[in-house]
């Protein structure tokens, strides 16, 4: 363990010295576990592609075939080599762009998608608003950076795009893929990932590559072990795999994820309601070190109302790190 941290303190001063940004954050409530200029704006180069495959996902019919047009030439740089007149699904041009980062797979999804590069890059941002995201403009659907269109986003930002596109189930498919092969009528395309984290360590659940000059590298992993579901988003860090990698290591080494509030059984000691069950809609857990877990209270407040029905919000439960409130929700009840 004391390897582990040393090579991680040595991220942190490199971190320093080229300005550069991160955050780890619980997938499942999106709590932030450690960071460092997590609001900054950069540019992202090709993680951009995470929101465009989640615009894709909600909006295109996965399993149409698109005839790849004229449109292919609008794309440059990174590709998986499309031919105009070439046959293949929306499915598979999801694998290609995320698998090996295709400019021509995002530019062609988006105008199937949208009709065209406009539109598909205003859904974008609604979603971004949606999300109640700050930090995030996009411009393009690829992550390319140039004088006429960029995408800035901060590492806060793309983990909870993340977390939030890691909740659909094609999504996560498509993520954890390690390689992906499609035969169509002008080629056969064999893909492998360019997360070279998702080989190296098992706990890796998926990923996304990103490089431009302006940009530097950025890179997004997820990771899952012992009930904890983990995304990094890391912007500027040059050994950006092993960064991700010992992080994690770290994190599972020193940290479990504590069931804080059953939803079924609540601590609840009130004899104002007679022949009642109180519940909550989910659980709430916390991944937290054992010290950090001595920090955490609940309060429990509840409303005294004559008449009540099963299904009714009698109440709020509040639970607290330290003297912070980080989490609160509505009491239901079930009358017996």
């Amino acid at each position: 363990m004391k390897k582990i941290i040393f090579i991680i303190t040595l991220f942190f001063l490199c971190i320093n010295k080229v300005s550069a940004s991160y955050i780890v954050m619980d997938q499942d409530n999106n709590k932030i576990l450690y960071g460092d200029n997590i609001h900054e704006k950069r540019l992202i180069a090709s993680i951009t592609k995470v929101m465009t495959a989640y615009i894709v996902i909600n909006n295109a019919k996965l399993d149409e075939t698109i005839v790849v047009g004229d449109e292919v030439n609008l794309s440059h740089g990174s590709s998986i080599y499309l031919k105009k007149g070439e046959e293949i699904k929306v499915i598979d041009l999801l694998y290609g762009m995320m698998l090996r980062s295709g400019n021509d797979a995002a530019t062609v999804l988006a105008i199937h998608t949208a009709g065209s590069l406009d539109k598909f890059v205003k859904l974008m941002n609604e979603e971004v608003n949606k999300m109640g995201l700050k930090d995030t403009i996009f411009q393009n659907p690829t992550g390319l950076d140039d004088e006429e269109t960029k995408n800035i986003s901060s590492a806060y930002d793309m983990a909870y795009i993340t977390s939030k596109a890691m909740k659909n189930m094609t999504f996560k498919k498509i993520f954890s893929t390690k390689k992906y092969s499609v035969k169509t009528n002008l080629n056969v395309h064999v893909w492998q990932n360019k997360n070279k984290a998702l080989f190296i360590d098992k706990n890796i659940t998926g990923g996304k590559t990103g490089y431009t000059k302006k940009a530097k590298r950025t890179l997004i992993t997820t990771s899952s072990k012992d009930n904890m579901n983990l995304v990094i988003v890391s912007l500027g860090i040059s050994d950006d795999f092993n960064f991700h990698i010992n992080f994690y290591n770290s994190i599972y080494s020193k940290y479990s994820n504590y069931l804080i509030l059953n939803k079924n059984k609540l601590n609840i000691k009130d004899k104002y309601y007679k022949s009642v069950r109180f519940y909550l809609k989910d659980n709430y857990h916390l991944i937290l070190t054992k010290k950090d877990l001595k920090n955490i209270f609940i309060t429990y407040e509840l409303y005294k109302y004559k008449n009540i029905n099963s299904g009714d919000i009698v109440g709020r439960v509040r639970v607290f790190n330290k003297n912070r409130e980080i989490y609160n929700a509505p009491i239901y009840v079930i009358v017996l």
